[in-house]
């Protein structure tokens, strides 16, 4: 094997919800050989790129351990509600081959242009993201399966209103988190200026799932739709059976005062 066709290491790390990227440009623009596409960084190191998007995520190609720890570092000084456990996807790389192929976690490219590596680091970017949205998706299906179930065995939910409004609230937030930044997995601004790079970015998509797992995250997100309606309905027929109970109470209040004051 030769030189040109070594075998190389890129890593995928989504850190954050997002970066404040407008402090964060300036800032690597200053200090570092940096270069901007829309909504992405590029950083030219001594032994490969570094790829900064916007929403939270950075795609390593071939740099070394101290290269990626320092702008791991320097990264989460401007990262908005960062991620206590990194998702991370790890590929291999090969350069001078005879066609632009991706299988098995490895890719094969006839040439390293930064822009090929950028059209490459955005379904990367996506979906690392999305896996981190269903990530959330599923931790928060999770953490309400009760509910249903109490509702189907018991016929009520057993938690008092602030409890139901914190739990209706997650699950809204969680909804909301990701419908806000569901655009991020339609095809990147990117490519209507440089559409001769697509291809290589569909390659890319169509190995990672984007498409269908999209569909899937949607489908979670009905189930979280449907939880908050359940919920709301809840509420409201907790609402409805108090002010009904205060009536009744009101009435026999009402028949015992009357019946007082027609004995005495």
């Amino acid at each position: 094997m030769t030189e040109e066709r070594a075998i190389k290491r890129c890593l995928t790390v989504c850190l954050a919800q997002s970066f404040r990227f407008s402090a964060l440009r300036e800032k690597l623009l200053e200090t570092t050989r940096a270069q901007l596409f829309r909504n992405a960084l590029i950083i030219d190191y001594k032994t490969g790129y570094a790829i900064v998007f916007a929403y939270g995520v950075m795609v390593c190609w071939n740099l070394n351990l101290d290269d990626r720890r320092s702008l791991h570092e320097l990264l989460l000084d401007y990262a908005v509600k960062p991620d206590d456990e990194p998702q991370e996807d790890n590929f291999s790389y090969e350069v001078g081959c005879e066609q632009d192929r991706f299988q098995h976690d490895h890719i094969e490219l006839q040439s390293a242009d930064v822009k090929v590596l950028l059209a490459l680091s955005h379904a990367m970017a996506q979906s690392i993201k999305l896996a981190a949205f269903e990530g959330h998706a599923i931790d928060t299906i999770r953490a309400t399966a009760h509910l249903p179930q109490s509702l189907a065995r018991e016929g009520t939910i057993k938690l008092n209103r602030k409890a139901m409004a914190k739990i209706r609230g997650k699950l809204f937030l969680t909804k909301s988190d990701i419908i806000l930044n569901y655009d991020l997995l339609d095809t990147p601004e990117f490519f209507w200026e440089h559409p001769e790079y697509q291809g290589i970015y569909s390659m890319a998509a169509n190995y990672l799932e984007i498409q269908p797992r999209t569909d899937v995250l949607s489908k979670k997100l009905e189930t979280i739709h449907e939880l908050l309606e359940m919920l709301a309905d809840e509420q409201k027929h907790q609402h409805s059976s108090t002010l009904e109970w205060i009536i009744i109470w009101l009435i026999a209040v009402e028949i015992v005062m009357s019946v007082l004051d027609k004995l005495f």
